[in-house]
């Protein structure tokens, strides 16, 4: 099944039928092994990667990578505190880490103010947090394995005089 995994994960797009064929097995087995992992919770969903930029819109939003400091709760660990984060809907992902900081989350916003505001008001004033470290995403070169295409600037030849 850890063959199955490696395909969906570098191509969801994959058919059981193509799956099949790279493994010399029969769709039907590839079909009852996927359910089976979708089942079990080992396949959680399937996902588009976004170029964002190409999209070329105005406000694309703004995306933060968030290093979080906690106080551990006594009986709870950082277990407690990370569902707690989690569930704020900015926040898009949530990293126990070894490190300086305990936490690593991903945040994304409208807009930088969205984003401070979350920090500002949402997460530095949560019961155990003792301290944050902020750092926005200025440009994404490569998500999840996939380089990302750039957007071409016009090139102008340097005038000289």
């Amino acid at each position: 099944m850890r063959e199955i995994l490696e395909i969906l994960e570098n191509n969801a797009r994959t058919t059981p039928e193509d799956i099949a064929k790279m493994l010399h097995r029969t769709p039907a087995s590839v079909k009852s092994d996927i359910k089976k992992l979708e089942r079990d919770g080992i396949i959680l969903k399937y996902k588009t990667i976004i170029n964002k930029e190409l999209l070329r819109e105005e406000e694309s939003g703004v995306r933060a990578l968030i290093e979080v400091k906690v106080v551990p709760q006594k009986n709870l660990g950082f277990d407690h505190i990370a569902e707690r984060i989690y569930q704020f809907p900015e926040v898009t992902s949530c990293y126990l880490m070894s490190g300086t900081y305990d936490l690593l989350i991903i945040v994304e916003g409208k807009n930088l103010n969205t984003v401070s505001n979350f920090v500002a008001q949402k997460l530095s004033s949560m019961e155990n947090i003792r301290g944050t470290s902020t750092h926005f995403i200025l440009k994404k070169y490569k998500e999840d394995r996939d380089i990302l295409k750039q957007v071409q600037k016009n090139k102008r030849p340097a005038i000289s005089l």
